[in-house]
């Protein structure tokens, strides 16, 4: 019976992870999405509307300076978009989940800018599941473009 343990383990160690990574995944791209939205439509106009607009709240409710709020909102629905579909293909997962967690604290410290503690709250919870998924990256099986394994 111990001989079936680890191949257990390893079976809910990769069930775990693929988990992580497919909700991460369609989480982190949709998101990107809802950025290019506005009354029902998407587009690109309303993508630099929204993202002006949210620069500008940023700006206005806190310390950061517009040039900075504006240059990190601008490229911030793509890099969404990117990298969750990145993560959904699975390509070079170790570096995508590293790259997109730190976008997540990106934006975390954007809301505690402005002391916005609910939606800190929120995006913390998003790198605590970034951090599990690292930790259990080696359990990946499913890659178009897999990491290189030591």
């Amino acid at each position: 019976m111990s001989d079936s343990a680890p191949a257990q383990s390893r079976c809910e160690y990769f069930a775990a992870f693929a988990l992580l990574r497919l909700f991460l995944g369609l989480r982190t791209f949709f998101a990107g999405v809802e950025k290019f939205e506005a009354k029902g439509t998407y587009s690109l106009q309303n993508y630099s509307e929204n993202m002006t607009h949210m620069a500008q709240g940023i700006t206005g409710a806190s310390f950061l300076p517009l040039w900075a709020t504006k240059n990190f909102a601008l490229c911030l629905g793509y890099l969404l978009v990117v990298l969750g579909a990145a993560l959904l293909l699975g390509i070079k997962t170790r570096c995508t989940l590293f790259l997109t967690g730190l976008v997540y604290v990106g934006l975390s410290f954007g809301l505690m800018a402005v002391q916005e503690s609910e939606g800190v709250a929120w995006l913390g919870i998003h790198v605590a599941m970034f951090a599990g998924a690292l930790a259990l990256v080696r359990y990946n099986r499913f890659s178009l473009w897999p990491d290189k394994i030591d």
